[in-house]
């Protein structure tokens, strides 16, 4: 399983003086990119194939409080993935220094070409790269169907 610890920073706590829903999304994000950028999704390879991940959603689950004073370690595993690497799903664990887990998300998303500013398949090069990725006991095969899931489609103001 991939694993990135961090330190939790006074900027990552909000008002209650716990970690801060953003910090959880900050955390993931790092998180997802490290592993992106260790096995050859980094720069240059995006601006080759000019393609870069867009987040469809995330959906967190909190357990435990987290406060500042002893590291967290957030991992992450592949869920699921389509055929042609276009979607992607990804769940997050968070852990305390005890290997306690105290929180989980999972989310989905795609790859977007920069140019077309369509969804587009994943280059073979770098989907065969993903899928080394650990994946969760409940992985499977993502549909398109899949992305529309929770049901959500724009609703967009009318006029007035």
């Amino acid at each position: 399983m991939y694993l990135k610890e961090f330190e939790v920073r006074w900027n990552d706590i909000d008002a209650n003086r716990h970690l801060a829903n953003s910090a959880y999304i900050n955390y993931m994000s790092h998180t997802r990119l490290s592993f992106m950028l260790e096995n050859g999704f980094g720069q240059v390879k995006m601006v080759e194939h000019a393609i870069g991940p867009v987040v469809f959603y995330e959906h967190m689950f909190y357990f435990k409080e987290v406060f500042p004073g002893k590291p967290i370690k957030v991992s992450l595993q592949l869920k699921g993935i389509s055929e042609d690497g276009m979607y992607f799903s990804f769940q997050h664990n968070f852990y305390d220094y005890k290997g306690r887990n105290i929180a989980r998300c999972e989310m989905m998303g795609g790859w977007i070409d920069l140019n077309t500013r369509k969804l587009r398949a994943l280059p073979s090069e770098l989907f065969d790269n993903l899928k080394k990725l650990d994946h969760t006991d409940d992985f499977y095969t993502i549909t398109k169907e899949h992305t529309r899931k929770h049901g959500e489609v724009p609703m967009n103001l009318t006029s007035v």
